[in-house]
């Protein structure tokens, strides 16, 4: 856990966020900031800052943050619409938040290419 992230703090329960899921490996809450009517985020409990720090021992985390993303997605319905999931990595790319999270954004139509 990193002192200073707002998700750690959010996995610790230090900070408040509307829950969706939980397990031993991974936390899923409403973004605060929706940019979908369906915006999610899916985030590991152990601290890793971006993709570029996951390691080949992360393999059932990735797999897991995933998973997760696409059951969320599906008990809301946007398993017949489509989904978008996103992982966002160093600034350029537009990560705001050093803590690796997965978007899962629906319940509209997206454009390609995003950004």
């Amino acid at each position: 856990m990193s002192d200073s992230c707002i998700f750690c703090k959010i996995a610790s329960g230090e900070i408040p966020a509307r829950r969706l899921y939980e397990d031993d490996l991974v936390l899923a809450f409403e973004d605060l900031s929706p940019q979908a009517p369906t915006h999610l985020l899916v985030i590991p409990r152990r601290h890793l800052a971006s993709l570029l720090d996951a390691k080949a021992d992360d393999e059932a985390l990735l797999g897991r943050l995933h998973l997760v993303a696409a059951r969320l997605a599906r008990e809301r319905g946007h398993d017949h619409g489509g989904f978008r999931v996103v992982t966002n990595t160093l600034g350029d790319a537009g990560q705001s938040v050093f803590h690796l999270h997965v978007h899962v954004l629906g319940g509209r139509r997206f454009a390609w290419p995003p950004g």
